[in-house]
């Protein structure tokens, strides 16, 4: 393996969250993160302040020309933003808000969004058919995420002059999407898949809002389709470390051989037994099993949880991502952990 090709915004030896967090209040939240993980700071979201926080209502409130309003039976769109958009704006803006007001002068910001077919497997259409299983709705919905994104990184820049941007579009549903077992509103069947050939330009629509260097794409769901994402784009790609197995491995291999960055959810997102050595061992082990040279692993694999934070507690919460601090700057060692 050669050095990377591409030059990422982050540092080496550096850990990030994948975003969300428990607790409702975002001074608290963006005061911890800038506190624990100032060399890649992220903009935290907070879901248990309720309705609008939630991924799907916080990525709806970025949409442009397409609102959404909650529906008994999800978020759907509509012809007029309503109280419920309103208020996941309103929620937005107070983050970005704590950021401003505490973030001057960061190096790194990394802000989350839900992918466009994430975000079309979850959203319906009036007529409560998911908007994944109209090709046409897809499309405009990937067209104003897009818009959305490049608006919203557009702002922060104006905000937080001089911090790199990257943008991590969240996408969990995108397995299941492409292998057509997305259910439909009534829960009996499941939404026709989509091809590649419809997802990929999807995905390089939003992508291509921030920076060459600085495009992420999450997925902590099995059967990550690695190289959809870095031929979409992606210049890093987080993953669910447990949900690695033998059939994937060598996709990793090939994508982090060709300079992807790998960020690796190697501590549970929910309360659990952690322990720096098994997860410092967890990044070396694959490291090891893959092939590369331990002086290239701080500068490829970002340490991260293996998905996002809100269902844990809070006590759990910042062990956790001190842990991960810790276990990322240990990689700067370029040395294999003692197995003594």
């Amino acid at each position: 393996m050669s050095e990377p090709a591409r030059r990422f915004p982050w540092a080496p030896g550096v850990s990030t969250g994948l975003g969300s967090l428990p607790g409702s209040d975002v001074v608290e939240a963006v005061s911890f993160v800038l506190d624990t993980v100032p060399e890649f700071a992220y903009l935290p979201e907070l879901p248990a302040r309720g309705l609008g926080a939630d991924m799907i209502g916080r990525t709806a409130s970025l949409l442009v020309e397409l609102p959404m309003e909650w529906q008994p039976h999800g978020w759907t769109v509509t012809g007029a933003a309503g109280q419920d958009l309103r208020r996941a704006r309103d929620f937005l803006h107070r983050d970005l808000d704590a950021i401003t007001e505490h973030g001057a002068g960061l190096d790194v910001l990394k802000v989350q969004v839900t992918g466009p077919v994430t975000l079309a497997a979850n959203a319906e259409l009036p007529n409560l058919h998911k908007v994944l299983s109209d090709h046409g709705a897809f499309r405009d919905l990937s067209e104003s995420l897009a818009e959305g994104v490049r608006l919203h990184l557009a702002e922060l820049a104006s905000r937080l002059p001089g911090t790199a941007l990257v943008l991590q579009l969240d996408e969990p549903s995108l397995p299941a999407a492409l292998s057509g077992s997305v259910p439909t509103p009534s829960g009996y069947g499941t939404v026709r898949s989509i091809s590649r050939s419809v997802a990929g330009p999807a995905l390089q629509r939003v992508l291509a809002g921030a920076s060459p260097g600085s495009r992420t794409v999450h997925c902590c769901a099995a059967d990550v389709p690695f190289d959809l994402l870095v031929s979409s784009g992606a210049d890093a790609v987080a993953i669910d470390f447990a949900l690695l197995n033998k059939a994937n491995l060598d996709s990793v291999g090939e994508i982090v051989d060709a300079g992807t960055s790998l960020w690796l959810g190697v501590v549970p997102s929910s309360d659990a037994e952690l322990s720096f050595a098994a997860a410092r061992e967890r990044v070396f082990g694959l490291w090891r099993r893959l092939g590369f040279d331990d002086a290239l692993l701080a500068g490829t694999v970002v340490p991260t949880p293996a998905c996002g934070l809100a269902g844990a507690s809070p006590g759990y919460a910042r062990r956790a991502t001190k842990l991960l601090r810790d276990v990322g700057r240990s990689l700067l060692d370029g040395a294999e952990p003692s197995r003594s």
